[in-house]
């Protein structure tokens, strides 16, 4: 029943498609927005200004048909006049040498992938690195003669006992696999492989590589050189009791011609991303102390050149930063964080005081309308960034004071084809009175008065932020001819720590009552049709969906991704073992295992009646595929109607990464809704 299921409810999708009214010949191109229009679209990541200012080497990531993936190329920009040229046909993290001759970047070389430098001036690309581990997290030394970076050290397996003595050529099983580390498993990368993640460094005109840190720790970037080169400051977790701890990393600094390391940061609770002032005097870094919650600001922190007589910057924003670098004066730091669904940069000053610059920076994935987007500055403060709105999916955008001008339009020739869902914001208020942020997707070829069927679309997390943002499945949605209602419920961030806290150790709850008002905002407002209602939602989307749909039988059908149904089987099986138990509870599970059960979708099942689809990927460690199948397997003891589509070799964030499989899964949703939408009505 799983495969053919799952096949006929895509084969469904045509018949639906045809209904719609701005649905083309079937000799002539369609308007409507389709699954297959995920292959023609691209967006634009890690845009890097040059050090003067002038030209932008940015990733453009684009699908290719042949391989089913996103494929990363490099390309450059001409701040000034916006033309745009090819700088490598494959590769990602570009990073410019501090006098703006050089980039180096990470490509594959047929076995894995290794670093690059590339020399503007002649065009001419040499391989720096033959070490297999994959390098990430580069940087480049201030005289601009080494590159730091991080890379896997494998190691040797555990082993308990021996094996008889196998004869030559005869074919046995693999030998056994023994597991003892904590966390034995992460989601997209499978179960862990012996080594550790550490920090090297090699000259940037290419030699032997030389590792910087060592041990059963594994080190993380970014890396920041201090200006005398003679540093290299990072983050990790190390120390006796490193396996039995999850947020708590230090700010560490090694010296690269000893690689002596020292500690600088030892509170409880995440310190990382530093970056050392251009001076050398300071070093700022993202952290907050750690009080067991299921949320707290990620604040920025500036101390002295040791990290000593740190205070925070931003305690008083109420918000949490995303990345922020320091201006090249030394006096004020740009930084990134999500304000009321929407990322924005600001200046902020060593005296606390934030200056707001940019409002539209956009990025991330493609699929759903989350927050993101990335940034660099020039030295002399121009700003480049990926940006946008909910018409596309995220483009290069400069700033230098002033309005911000967009340098690319990846998706201008697609987009200008198709009748894509306009999106506009509406008024929800919570029932305790809080206001409540929603945005609401209308199909193209709407009449006005007329309503239409609507689906609810629930963000993950559940500390995380949906915003006005292009997202691929809400304009597949309404190419379908649904509505798409998408809502920041109590418990998203991006509204201060109190509101994300509301459902503190008490997730799922009072957060059902703002999407049910949300719900009812889209029906007062004239669009929804009240008899034509579904949900939909992945992850901390698919717990509320769950929950939704064992509380209340307004919905039609539910379609519930990824979701977790049973927190105790979740909490010992998830990849970060430690981690809902330490944070979403305030017991361990068999200390109080009613608290877990209580707040479990699977304790409402009963009360289910709403035929409710279950999807999920077939290698998702963070909600494990055996949360959906006990789903899975209640409705169909119930009798409920239901059925179970798994992605093949899909993780929980890598959900919908190969775009044929966005496209089925998004299709597959639309095909069940189908099945149980009546024909919509016009009401005044």
């Amino acid at each position: 029943m799983r495969l053919t299921l799952a096949l006929a409810l895509l084969a469904a999708t045509p018949a639906a498609a045809q209904q719609q009214p701005n649905a083309a010949p079937a000799d002539a191109p369609t308007r409507r927005f389709t699954g297959e229009d995920l292959f023609g679209l691209s967006i634009a990541a890690d845009p890097q200004i040059s050090p003067d200012g002038r030209t932008i080497v940015y990733v453009r990531r684009s699908a290719d048909i042949m391989t089913d993936r996103m494929q990363s190329s490099l390309w450059l920009i001409d701040v000034a006049s916006g033309r745009q040229s090819p700088f490598a046909t494959q590769g990602s993290s570009p990073r410019w040498s501090p006098d703006g001759t050089r980039v180096a970047y990470v490509a594959g070389d047929g076995n894995g992938s290794q670093l690059f430098v590339r020399w503007i001036a002649s065009g001419a690309s040499a391989r720096v690195t033959s070490f297999p581990g994959d390098p990430q997290a580069l940087a480049w030394s201030p005289d601009g003669t080494r590159l730091a970076y991080i890379a896997t050290v494998a190691g040797e397996p555990t082993t308990l006992g021996k094996a008889p003595a196998k004869p030559e050529g005869a074919k046995w099983a693999e030998p056994l696999t023994v597991i003892d580390r904590i966390n034995y498993r992460n989601d997209g990368g499978g179960y862990v492989k012996p080594g550790r993640d550490h920090l090297f460094m090699v000259a940037a005109d290419g030699g032997a590589a030389r590792q910087l840190t060592f041990g059963a720790f594994d080190d993380g970037g970014p890396l920041s050189w201090t200006p005398d080169g003679r540093e290299i400051v990072f983050a990790a977790i190390r120390g006796p009791d490193a396996e039995r701890q999850i947020l708590n990393s230090d700010v560490m600094a090694v010296d690269v011609n000893t690689a002596a390391l020292r500690t600088l940061t030892t509170r409880d609770g995440p310190d990382g991303q530093p970056r050392v002032s251009p001076d050398g005097m300071k070093i700022a870094w993202l952290g907050f102390d750690d009080k067991r919650r299921s949320y707290e600001n990620t604040q920025l922190y500036v101390g002295d050149r040791q990290a000593g007589a740190p205070r925070s910057l931003t305690a008083s924003l109420d918000r949490g930063i995303e990345d922020a670098t320091w201006a090249a004066d030394g006096r004020s730091l740009y930084a990134s964080y999500d304000d009321r669904g929407q990322r924005r940069i600001a200046r902020i000053g060593l005296d606390g005081r934030v200056q707001p610059l940019i409002d539209n920076v956009e990025g991330g994935g493609i699929d759903r309308p989350y927050t993101g987007g990335e940034f660099s500055v020039s030295k002399g403060g121009t700003i480049a960034y990926t940006g946008g709105d909910a018409g596309a999916p995220a483009d290069v955008w400069v700033w230098s004071g002033g309005k911000p001008r967009r340098l690319t339009q990846l998706n201008d020739v697609l987009t200008s084809s198709k009748a894509l869902a306009s999106v506009r914001k509406i008024a929800v208020t919570a029932p305790d009175g809080r206001p409540i942020d929603a945005w609401l997707a209308i199909p193209a070829g709407r009449t006005p008065g007329e309503r239409v069927p609507l689906i609810l679309e629930i963000h993950g997390g559940p500390n995380s932020a949906y915003g006005p943002s292009f997202a691929s499945d809400v304009q597949l949605y309404a190419a379908a001819g649904y509505a798409v209602l998408w809502t920041n419920p109590r418990g998203s961030t991006s509204y201060g720590a109190e509101f994300a806290n509301l459902i503190d150790k008490n997730y799922p709850s009072a957060d059902y009552d703002d999407l049910i008002a949300a719900v009812d905002a889209a029906i007062a407002d004239g669009t929804a049709d009240p008899d034509n209602l579904f949900v939909t939602g992945g992850s901390g989307g698919g717990v509320l969906t769950a929950w939704i749909v064992g509380k209340t039988d307004r919905f039609k059908a539910a379609a519930t991704q990824k979701p977790v149904i049973n927190w105790t089987s979740e909490a010992l099986t998830m990849d970060a073992t430690l981690f809902t138990s330490r944070y979403w509870f305030s017991k361990l599970p068999w200390e109080d295992p009613m608290s877990y059960w209580n707040r479990s979708p699977l304790s409402l099942v009963g009360n289910v009646k709403t035929p409710t689809l279950v999807v999920v990927g077939s290698e998702d460690y963070r909600t494990p595929v055996s949360e959906s199948e006990q789903y899975y397997a209640a409705l169909q003891i119930r009798g409920v109607p239901t059925a179970l589509v798994k992605v093949p070799g899909a993780s929980h964030g890598g959900f919908t990464s190969r775009p044929s499989q966005s496209a089925a899964k998004a299709s597959a949703i639309i095909a069940w809704f189908d099945r149980y939408r009546a024909r919509p009505t016009t009401r005044p």
